[in-house]
């Protein structure tokens, strides 16, 4: 059995295990000073998990907790490092700080600050051992019913624990990772890309030197008159060592490029989630298509592109100093460098010929996806003589800038390599004039003009992944932005206040004072000097005409918008020291319609997102007995699978009422601290407005209604 004092962490020392791991991993960990965690905090696990996740934030960390099936527990060793895991032993709980596997057994970060290896068994049971536990002597029982053999009883037991515990969520686990706020150079570093990258390039180096070495050698026996067996034997080892070093560059530029993939796209997609819905607002769906198409040119074409430029490079200076090498010297490296200079300027050409075609490209893919989306509003309402409206002329100036992007892009490509041939060759005629050339310099002369046209041809040829790489970025350039926005973060202080009872005691939940806000820098203000204050356990109800500002109001109190001055305090505590996260989990909207959704998945996910997911028994019952008590048990019964039925654009339609009761359900579940409802009982008939309101004025701890008149 392992060493619990050696492989285990105690949970109260839950900052030292990030501090270590962060440190061995050379992630960005600020030194900070921390208040030791009570035992209650310990003992309770969702305590526990605010606990692990706001210190791995204050350390500059992300801890995020990750669920796994019980089937899946070896994938989640194998592939979860680095990682933290709650485990228990000795009637006790512990943190369990995973490195990795290697050789069969699992790598762990001891308490003692050493790296150990533990049999991956013993780890396994001790992480399945209270789940398997109250299970054993039922199947012990039936095993020796059936009369297994005692040779047999383990597999046959590890097969019914496989099908008892198939549907058994294990989620005391938090992967440790950088922000994804921080840069992709950190991010690149964490993921040891740039020692991976080096050796790459390296390998190539050392490939094109073997390559001329081995041509040398040709060169110099042809030239000669003879082959001598040693140098025969020479090449043919020279040749053989390509092979591998070949292949070994290819793995080490696979790994790069995805890796490079994998943290671009991770980016991107984190930028998505952090755009501000008013910075898109204004975009139709053709754009934010556009944008989507932007992201796969970026990946591919910055990858390829960067890839066989860089490639080109080398070569090209490894032929810059064979030609140094030749008849022509210092005269062909000058030559090298103007034409690559030339090259550059032609590739700038092309680059912005490129962009005026992909803002007329944008413009036609936006107008012909917005003509699909809303065509048969439009063969309603919109005369036929407007139908095809503007369609020529954009048309026209999609292919005037098509046709000069062709022109421009042809010339670098063609011009770059084959015009150097014929630059490089006039480069020899003075050392013609001058005298007669010796068959060796002649040869390294000519050998390097061809290396530098493979050169060339491949610099033309990564100018064109360029300039699209440049594009797809110019059109990305919001979403890598938003990516690095870092929002507040939760401290210790509203930690412990958020579970005291000196919080749950104050009368007075929400205090906004002097609020200002308006949508544009110099429009009309919505919101202008306003004071609110709502009690604990009170219920408003906020009416007024439509564009008064009561969603505007709603969208501050939840934290999705900002406003630009005065003072907004939930719990005497502001946006800073609550942190994103925490505010949002205290105050809880279902939006108007239109900015609500039903997500492609189960019913009961889309309940249940909010709250915890994977749901636990607990949570799918109260979410039934909360359906039943909105009028949705209806519902339910008709749906074939209930809870579990899949829901969305391609599964079960839900009517406009229903979506707006299932948007209700999903807000009342999280147990907020207040409930914010704007306009959604606007859908329902008399009968099941009374039985939704009577759940929410229930339900709610304090609940805010938002209504027209």
């Amino acid at each position: 059995m392992i060493n619990l004092e050696k492989h285990l962490w105690p949970l109260a020392n839950v900052n030292e295990a990030l501090a270590e791991l962060a440190r061995r991993y050379g992630l960005a960990a600020k030194p900070i000073e921390m208040p030791a965690m009570s035992a209650d905090w310990a003992d309770d696990r969702p305590k526990f998990s605010r606990w692990l996740e706001t210190t791995a934030s204050n350390l500059g960390l992300e801890a995020e907790p990750a669920f796994t099936h019980y089937t899946e527990i070896d994938k989640l060793l194998d592939h979860a490092a680095p990682a933290l895991l709650r485990v228990s032993g000795d009637n006790k709980n512990y943190l369990l700080v995973l490195l990795g596997r290697r050789r069969g057994k699992v790598v762990l970060l001891g308490s003692d600050r050493f790296v150990h290896h533990a049999p991956f068994a013993e780890i396994r049971a001790l992480i399945c051992a209270p789940i398997e536990a109250p299970l054993l002597p039922e199947i012990e029982q039936l095993l020796g019913e059936a009369g297994v053999a005692e040779n047999h009883k383990t597999k046959a037991r590890q097969v019914i624990l496989r099908e008892r515990l198939s549907d058994t969520w294990i989620g005391s686990c938090w992967l440790i990772r950088l922000p994804l706020t921080q840069s992709l150079w950190k991010h690149a570093r964490a993921a040891k890309l740039p020692s991976r990258f080096a050796l790459f390039l390296a390998s190539y180096v050392i490939y094109y030197f073997l390559w001329i070495i081995s041509w040398w050698l040709v060169g110099k026996g042809a030239l000669q008159g003879r082959i001598d067996i040693g140098w025969m034997q020479a090449w043919l080892l020279i040749l053989l060592t390509l092979i591998p070093l070949q292949m070994l560059s290819k793995w080490l530029e696979g790994v790069a490029a995805t890796g490079i993939g994998v943290l671009l796209k991770q980016k991107l997609l984190h930028g998505a989630l952090q755009l501000n819905p008013d910075e898109i607002r204004h975009q139709g769906a053709g754009q934010l298509f556009s944008r989507v198409a932007a992201a796969e040119i970026l990946e591919s074409f910055s990858l390829n592109g960067g890839f066989i430029g860089l490639l080109g490079l080398i070569e090209l200076g490894l032929a810059a100093v064979v030609l140094a090498q030749g008849p022509a010297g210092a005269t062909h490296v000058l030559l090298i460098m103007a034409w690559l200079a030339l090259t550059m300027v032609l590739g700038w050409r092309f680059l912005r010929a490129r962009v005026h075609w992909t803002d007329s490209s944008m413009r036609l893919t936006h107008d012909v996806v917005e003509r699909m989306v809303g065509h048969r509003t439009r063969i309603v309402q919109e005369s036929r003589e407007r139908w095809h409206e503007a369609e020529d002329q954009e048309l026209e100036n999609y292919f005037v800038h098509t046709k000069t992007m062709d022109q421009t892009g042809v010339i670098p490509i063609s011009f770059a390599s084959r015009g150097w041939v014929i630059v490089g060759l006039a480069a020899l005629t003075p050392s013609f004039i001058a005298g007669p050339i010796s068959p060796a310099l002649l040869a390294i002369g000519l050998g390097g003009i061809l290396l530098a046209y493979r050169a060339f041809h491949k610099i033309a040829e990564s100018l064109a992944y360029f300039t699209g790489a440049v594009v797809a970025w110019k059109q990305l350039a919001s979403l890598l932005e938003a990516a690095s926005h870092s929002y507040a973060k939760q401290t210790f202080a509203a930690l412990h206040s958020a579970n005291g009872e000196q919080q749950r005691d104050q009368e007075m939940l929400v205090n906004a004072k002097d609020l200002f806000f308006r949508y544009r820098e110099k429009g009309r203000p919505v919101l202008d000097g306003y004071n609110l204050q709502i009690a604990r356990g009170e219920h408003i109800l906020l009416q007024g005409p439509s564009g008064g500002g009561k969603s505007t109001l709603a969208s501050i109190l939840t934290g999705l918008r900002q406003p630009h001055a005065g003072l907004l305090l939930l719990n005497g505590l502001d946006w800073q020291t609550l942190g994103a996260a925490g505010w949002r989990s205290r105050i809880v909207a279902a939006p108007q319609f239109h900015e609500n959704h039903v997500l492609t998945g189960t019913f009961a996910f889309n309940l249940l997102m909010g709250r915890r997911w994977p749901a636990s028994p607990e949570d799918l019952q109260e979410a039934e007995v909360l359906c039943h008590e909105l009028g949705l048990g209806e519902l339910l019964q008709r749906m074939p699978a209930g809870l579990m039925q899949m829901v969305g654009e391609t599964g079960w339609q839900l009517s406009h009422g229903e979506r707006s009761r299932l948007y209700m359900a999903r807000a009342l579940l999280q147990n907020a601290d207040l409930i914010i409802l704007d306009e959604s009982f606007a859908a329902l008939d008399p009968e099941n407005l009374q039985k939704a309101m009577q759940c929410a004025i229930d339900r709610a701890q304090t609940l805010m209604v938002i209504a027209h008149p």
